[in-house]
């Protein structure tokens, strides 16, 4: 499948933006970083990357993202989170009175692995993709609660770490930190569906 016209835009506040648009690129996708409001005119899809999630909540509220990016998603435009970006989808985070974008519904816990396990690798299963993807985990976050519409595509060690709800995916780690590009890929695929209207798999 050819992902060739589609332009997905990385959020660029905090996090590894040009590692992202490095993998969305060997992925097929124009990709570009996102770093005011105007920029997500024009995109097929949006990568929310990793970092701090209070510190990108902060930022996207100080530049107005944050009302743009519950439109962006509203009209049914793909939105992938990784890492703090998971955090940042959610519709509850746990210790935490208000969400920041509110949009997949699921509670999530931030650092949840634990400090003393910073970082880690693991080749790990996810579903729709062949072979397992080599995930990195830096005091990642996990899924504690989905909402009815929320597919779990992976899971380590009995706990949710990638998932999707429509048009929005998730992953607790890092995929823009290997040579491993299959997930962007996979949401490339979601990008290119979502403007065919052709239906996911």
């Amino acid at each position: 499948m050819t992902n060739s016209n589609l332009k997905i835009g990385v959020l660029a506040l905090q996090g590894a933006v040009s590692e992202h648009i490095r993998s969305l690129e060997r992925a097929g996708a124009e990709s570009c970083a996102v770093k005011t409001v105007g920029q997500l005119e024009g995109l097929d899809g949006l990568v929310i990357p990793g970092g701090e999630s209070t510190v990108i909540g902060k930022l996207m509220r100080k530049y107005g993202f944050i009302e743009r990016i519950r439109e962006f998603s509203a009209a049914g435009r793909p939105i992938f989170g990784t890492c703090a970006g998971l955090i940042v989808l959610a519709t509850s985070i746990e210790g935490q009175e208000e969400p920041h974008l509110g949009l997949m519904n699921m509670t999530v816990a931030r650092n949840a692995f634990g400090r003393q396990r910073e970082s880690f690798e693991t080749d790990l299963p996810i579903e729709g993709i062949d072979e397992p993807v080599r995930a990195v985990f830096i005091r990642a976050p996990l899924i504690r609660e989905i909402g009815a519409d929320v597919e779990v595509l992976a899971v380590y060690n009995g706990e949710m770490v990638t998932a999707r709800e429509g048009h929005l995916l998730v992953s607790s780690f890092h995929p823009e930190l290997t040579d491993d590009y299959r997930l962007h890929a996979y949401f490339a695929d979601m990008v290119r569906q979502s403007r065919t209207g052709e239906p996911k798999g």
